[in-house]
């Protein structure tokens, strides 16, 4: 068994990606972030639908059209495929805990 809420000990600056169930179109992930943005200059451009929902901390996110948009605990969104968006800030102050699901979702 295990738990959403609990972080490694040894988190350290790096960015966890944790794969909780996968199959050929389907894959459910936890993100633990603290601190951590995207590359300057870099956009995400992914190939699948991502539903995300932020369970712990604070972030925020912009789109390549300017909208930002910014995260507390609880709040969740869905980023369809080829939406270029960037993570701009992630707290660290609680660690920012995502529960991401990536799918065709909306074909």
């Amino acid at each position: 068994m295990n738990n959403i809420f609990q972080i490694p000990s040894n988190l350290g600056d790096q960015e966890i990606f944790e794969t909780i169930l996968a199959n050929p179109t389907l894959k459910v992930e936890r993100i633990i972030s603290s601190g951590q943005v995207t590359e300057a200059g870099k956009w995400y451009d992914q190939q699948q639908d991502e539903w995300v929902i932020l369970l712990q901390g604070e972030a925020q996110l912009s789109y390549e059209d300017g909208r930002q948009i910014n995260l507390k605990k609880g709040d969740y969104l869905l980023i369809h495929s080829h939406q270029k968006h960037r993570v701009d800030y992630t707290s660290n102050n609680p660690p920012c805990i995502w529960l991401a699901i990536h799918s065709n979702l909306m074909n």
